[in-house]
């Protein structure tokens, strides 16, 4: 039994996804696991940017860890990434059609950062 099948059958919650080869919950936190993946998501949520956009976003993000980080969104079919054959380049990245069933879920995380540091300012 492979490594991740064995953590699934000793999951506390494994009477809600046995039936799954994989817990979902897993698969979700493979997606948005990297410390930039969700704030990615976020700008993206918003419309298409252009890599240089997305770096302007995130200031303290190296242009290796961006370009990781989007490969891993693109390869996970969350992102897409049109190339423009121009010189010179222009390169656009996109949500898909199943990263933008995230977005409620990204908008449910602001919403609740909004609430917490409620919370904290009393």
């Amino acid at each position: 039994m492979n490594k991740s099948l064995a953590f699934h059958h000793k999951c506390h919650m494994n009477n809600r996804c046995a039936k799954y080869a994989t817990c979902p919950m897993i698969l979700f936190h493979k997606l948005v696991s990297g410390k930039w993946k969700l704030l990615i998501l976020w700008y993206l949520s918003n419309g298409r940017l252009r890599f240089s956009e997305l770096k302007r976003k995130l200031p303290d993000v190296t242009q290796r860890m961006l370009t990781n980080q989007l490969r891993s969104l693109e390869d996970d079919g969350l992102v897409h990434r049109e190339v423009y054959p121009v010189v010179p380049p222009k390169v656009e990245y996109s949500l898909t059609e199943i990263g933008e069933k995230m977005i409620p879920l990204l908008e449910q995380m602001y919403n609740y950062g909004i609430e917490y540091g409620d919370t904290l300012k009393k």
